[in-house]
């Protein structure tokens, strides 16, 4: 059986190649997925259950985003805990506006399936970059 950070890893290995049906595969029927504070699709949360979190989230980050990607710098994990550190990098459809904010994923990983995740991102650069400040 996959490690808990083995299986986060797979969900992005999935997303990064556009495989949300890989991505989704991993995800606990009754996931339950919350976007940062401040963040333009915490309007939604929180998200639960994969097909939310596609019609929500990811569905979302095609039409704001080109080129949308996510760097992984570290993982930590404990128990049923990973934790993720990176960037966010894309270009904001609406405006033209490249960026690559700081983020961290905190998820949750029960009996081989996420169960929850919980971003944290820089929300002033995030929302710089789609033209939501002066």
């Amino acid at each position: 059986m996959p490690t808990n950070s083995e299986i986060v890893q797979s969900l992005y290995a999935s997303f990064d190649t556009g495989d949300i049906a890989g991505a989704t595969a991993v995800m606990a029927d009754d996931i339950v997925w919350n976007e940062a504070e401040n963040n333009h699709l915490a309007d939604g949360n929180p998200y639960v259950g994969p097909q939310a979190v596609v019609e929500g989230v990811f569905v979302q980050l095609g039409s704001d985003f080109e080129g949308f990607r996510v760097e992984r710098e570290a993982f930590v994990t404990e128990g049923d805990t990973v934790v993720m550190q990176g960037r966010y990098h894309f270009t904001a459809t609406a405006t033209g506006s490249a960026a690559s904010p700081q983020v961290v994923h905190w998820w949750t990983v029960k009996e081989g399936r996420i169960t929850g995740f919980q971003q944290h991102i820089d929300t002033l650069e995030l929302a710089r970059a789609l033209g939501q400040l002066a």
